[in-house]
């Protein structure tokens, strides 16, 4: 996982700020090695499997380019693209969020993070019950949704906190808010993360606390908070902080990557609210990168195969990129992405290993194909070259980026 950077003499950024916005597991399309990553993943393809069964207005996002990458129901591809457009491979092993968004700021995990399709090894549970004092349920890979469903009424009866995992690298850890209250159950997943060492370093664990009862059903709230493995060093926000380049994010960003070389933040409670705050930072950042991360998509509708609702919230994020666009200026870059898959059609509730979407749009910019790249790092690297230095992957497409001879009206 080390990131050598190679520094370059500073020069004035080409754009002075950054906008990245990543659109949490709107994938693309399966990517060839898909297959290993599990049995639903081979034929995942999020965005064009919930365009397929639920037509949606993306008038932005079609103006952008979206199908342009290629073909999509409903999206079309008639007009020139306003945005450059391409989609990216996921480069490193795995197919989680920690994965994808290290991946954007240029470190490539090979081998991935552990998983633990099977449970946790009963040694690990152990120890992990005799730091926090009481036993534990569960220790299975579930859905989540599910897991407190089943298990929530013994959880009500004993107290004991509900261990479970997915497809991908987490420990997550679930309790009703009245039986362990957020902060007794914060200090067990800190307890659960340092305990999570070496063959058992996961990616994250997760504090998944919920409500309700048995006879209404039990309801996650939204006071998750995930604890990350800290990113090596030289990574793209290092970078950016020893330059005294100014990071802002919004949303999870802070948790993924511990708050490092990052200067200010702000958590959302879902997608409208986050993008009310990127909005917000527009106004008050007027230089360096804002990275903003939408999770909604992949919390509340891929894991739960609620394409009705991806769908929703798509059409809401599109109707926020159109302000989001017109308070660009010419010193702006916007570069749309994803981080991996959720499909909500398949019959799994996992992450999916697919393609995600590129688009860089900035005004003056003439469009062009950014084709298929090679890793979720060049975007990172792009973001570097801008502001004069490198990272240890990714190729940069900023030279790609090319002033027309005059702004389009």
């Amino acid at each position: 996982m080390g990131l050598p950077p190679q520094i370059l003499k500073p020069s004035r950024p080409r754009f002075e700020r950054v906008l990245l916005l990543v659109l949490d597991s709107v994938g693309i399309g399966a990517m060839p090695d898909a297959g290993r990553f599990g049995p639903s993943d081979a034929g995942s393809d999020t965005l064009g499997h919930v365009l397929a069964e639920r037509p949606c207005r993306l008038p932005v996002l079609e103006s952008l380019g979206l199908g342009h990458i290629r073909p999509l129901g409903g999206i079309s591809a008639s007009e020139p693209p306003r945005a450059s457009f391409g989609k990216c491979a996921l480069r490193s092993e795995g197919k989680d969020t920690t994965t994808g968004h290290w991946e954007m700021a240029g470190i490539i995990l090979d081998p991935g993070f552990p998983t633990f399709l099977d449970g946790f090894p009963r040694d690990l549970i152990a120890a992990f019950e005799r730091r926090i004092g009481r036993p534990t349920l569960g220790n299975l890979a579930a859905s989540g949704t599910e897991i407190i469903q089943r298990l929530g009424p013994e959880h009500l009866r004993t107290g004991y906190p509900i261990v479970y995992t997915s497809a991908d690298s987490v420990f997550q850890l679930a309790g009703h808010e009245a039986i362990i209250p957020l902060a007794q159950l914060y200090d067990m997943c800190a307890a659960a993360r340092a305990l999570l060492q070496g063959p058992w370093q996961v990616g994250r664990v997760i504090a998944r606390p919920f409500v309700g009862d048995a006879q209404r059903g039990f309801q996650r709230t939204r006071n998750r908070h995930d604890f990350a493995v800290p990113p090596p060093q030289g990574m793209l926000l290092d970078q950016l902080a020893t330059r005294g380049i100014p990071v802002h994010t919004v949303g999870k960003i802070f948790d993924i990557f511990l708050g490092r070389g990052i200067a200010s933040h702000v958590s959302t409670r879902g997608n409208a609210d986050g993008l009310e705050k990127t909005l917000l930072a527009l106004e008050a950042f007027p230089q360096g990168l804002l990275f903003v991360n939408l999770v909604d998509f992949d919390m509340l509708y891929g894991h739960r195969n609620d394409v009705e609702g991806y769908a929703r919230s798509l059409e809401e994020a599109d109707s926020y990129l159109r302000r989001i666009v017109a308070r660009l200026g010419p010193a702006d870059l916007l570069i749309l992405t994803a981080d991996h898959g959720c499909d909500p059609t398949t019959e799994s509730t996992d992450h999916t290993r697919e393609f995600v979407p590129l688009l860089a749009y900035a005004p003056g910019v003439q469009a062009v194909d950014l084709g298929t790249r090679d890793s979720l790092a060049d975007i990172g690297q792009t973001i570097a070259a801008n502001f004069g230095f490198t990272l240890g992957a990714g190729e940069s497409f900023l030279t790609q980026l090319q002033f027309a001879a005059a702004e389009p009206a």
